[in-house]
């Protein structure tokens, strides 16, 4: 595939930008095309499958993740319209195939992660984990390519579908218990890779928010409402609002969000607040609306510390600065620290392992450039001289990582230096 021309223009800008700094200058000349140049596939259908790196399957979260720092290229560069225009079809695709799948084959090829799973797989499933988040990343590229490249040739009858379904998925799942069909069983020793209650999850009760079975980390969640996740659908529901009634003109399906986007609000700020006796009133991780809370970060986004990036609110806010400060410490449980790196992890990677992800959006949401420049140079050091950043890695010996080849790390890494060069701060 050819690069589109708007992206080697901002390339070529970019080198003479960075040329103070030569290993900043080749990772960022590595990591920005990486999506583009080695997981993005043009399909003959006009639609766009784009996996995830070295496993061969597409995540709805992760390939829209994967592209968000092309969009603001996007509204002159038609070679870049057909791959985002394709990647948004696809998703909607997908979704109609089942909105409670994290991730699909390019073919119905019956491939799948582990085919043992009890949870009704069919031959496009590569992974039947339902996590809330997936279906938010698909609203929001949507979203930001329509105000971004000002084209509505996506919002057709697939994509309606599509968001009507997601409105009715996000809706049942505030009733888990007694209206949803979902279940997950994995025979495996870790428990965050199953759910408990064969396969139900543990009892939640009624908040107004939406449960979730996984995390973003596709790790299971301890309490059924991941209030990151329930944040960025507060976001992407008001979304779903001004699309309904601009585009579709249904002013039912917008009322209908609507009144979700306000229930799940509320549930967050009654149910999602905790008082925390060191950092003040803090948003907690999780928790079940039995009074259970999970106290903690997870370096998977959406997670507290990216809550001003997914749009929930600004950093300035005094809860988000409250847990902030808790995530960023050892009060937080994955939170590490070590001879080249601190940073947050995750239960998904070995204990210790910080990930790169999380430095990048630490540094994403940060409010101060002497944060950001830190952070940067903390990045830049624990490439492990390959060229790219990983998943997670050991803080004392950045040679230890997990995932040589993981594009999203690398796409996020080029959203945050693009913003540090605009800033003037590298």
């Amino acid at each position: 595939m050819n690069m589109p021309a708007s992206i080697t223009t901002y390339l070529t800008e970019a080198d003479e930008r960075l040329a103070h700094h030569p290993k900043l200058q080749q990772l960022f000349r590595n990591c920005f095309p990486n999506t583009l140049e080695t997981t993005t596939k043009l399909l003959e259908d006009g639609t766009t499958f784009v996996f995830t790196g070295d496993i061969p399957a597409m995540w709805l979260r992760d390939s829209t993740e994967q592209v968000r720092h092309y969009i603001p290229f996007a509204k002159n560069d038609p070679a870049l319209q057909r791959i985002l225009r394709g990647l948004i079809a696809r998703q909607m695709f997908y979704v109609n195939i089942d909105p409670y799948t994290n991730a699909f084959n390019e073919t119905a090829s019956d491939k799948h992660y582990r085919a043992t799973d009890d949870c009704n797989l069919n031959p496009w499933m590569w992974e039947r984990k339902y996590e809330l988040d997936s279906l938010c990343f698909v609203v929001q590229l949507a979203y930001m390519y329509w105000k971004e490249a000002e084209q509505i040739d996506i919002f057709d009858t697939a994509c309606y579908q599509a968001l009507t379904s997601i409105v009715n998925v996000i809706e049942t799942e505030q009733y888990h218990g007694e209206k949803s069909p979902y279940h997950f069983i994995r025979e495996t020793l870790q428990d965050t890779e199953s759910l408990h209650n064969n396969g139900r999850g543990m009892p939640v009760n009624y908040t107004g928010m939406s449960w979730s079975g996984f995390r973003p980390s596709d790790d299971s969640c301890e309490f059924g409402y991941n209030i990151p996740s329930n944040m960025f659908a507060v976001v992407i529901l008001d979304y779903i609002r001004e699309i309904a009634s601009v585009i579709y003109k249904d002013e039912r399906l917008a009322a209908r969000a609507a009144k979700l986007r306000k229930e799940i609000d509320f549930g967050i700020r009654t149910y999602g607040i905790v008082n925390h006796p060191k950092y003040g009133r803090i948003y907690a991780y999780e928790t079940d609306g039995y009074g259970n809370y999970s106290l903690m970060d997870d370096a998977g986004t959406p997670g507290l510390i990216s809550i001003p990036y997914i749009g929930y609110v600004g950093v300035e806010d005094e809860i988000y600065q409250n847990t902030r400060r808790f995530a960023l410490s050892f009060d937080n449980p994955f939170y590490f620290e070590g001879k080249h790196a601190k940073g947050i992890g995750s239960p998904h990677t070995p204990g210790g392992y910080v990930w790169h992800m999380a430095l990048s959006m630490q540094a994403l949401t940060a409010d101060n450039d002497e944060e950001v420049k830190e952070l940067i140079d903390m990045l830049v050091r624990t490439d492990a001289d390959t060229g790219y950043l990983h998943e997670g890695f050991h803080p004392d010996d950045p040679s230890d990582f997990s995932r040589e080849w993981f594009a999203w790390s690398n796409s996020l890494f080029a959203t945050l230096i693009g913003k540090a060069m605009d800033k003037g701060i590298v």
